[in-house]
């Protein structure tokens, strides 16, 4: 398995698994997570890191740099090679993404329907530290909101 950068090239591919990935959250909001625009515009202000396994993408994670502070998101695995620790790979894959590039701490926004989330950040060293409204309330079928998790990095 190989992680790389991602370039506009791949913005289709991304978009198509975070889209798979995250079928799951139909439940409480309508539409694709992503699209190949939003991530050619992501690519802008940040990278995707695509996982491969023999050439084919079978995870990615966006991250960017916000000050001090790292950000992740849109963690994704394809579903039939989930429960196999490549989220694992992909978080660490990201928090040496952002402290090679200055970063002191590392955030991710997971939203609170998914709970399943919590615990699996919490094992990795992040701590919960408060809640965010959810960007696109419009999209949503339930009412829910983002819980802000983070981790020092070094620490």
């Amino acid at each position: 398995m190989k992680i790389r950068a991602a370039t506009r090239a791949d913005a289709a591919s991304v978009a198509a698994l975070v889209t798979l990935a995250y079928r799951v959250e139909a439940f409480f909001v309508d539409g694709d997570r992503t699209d190949p625009a939003e991530v050619t515009r992501r690519l802008e202000r940040g990278d995707f890191l695509m996982l491969e396994d023999d050439g084919v993408l079978i995870g990615c994670v966006y991250v960017e740099v916000r000050g001090e502070r790292g950000y992740f998101g849109m963690l994704s695995i394809n579903p039939r090679r989930q429960r196999q620790g490549l989220g694992a790979v992909l978080v660490d894959a990201a928090e040496k993404w952002c402290s090679q590039n200055g970063c002191r701490v590392v955030e991710i926004e997971v939203v609170n329907l998914r709970t399943e989330l919590p615990p699996f950040y919490q094992k990795l060293g992040y701590v919960e530290q408060e809640n965010r409204p959810f960007p696109d309330p419009g999209r949503c079928k339930l009412p829910c909101h983002f819980i802000v998790m983070s981790k020092e990095l070094g620490a």
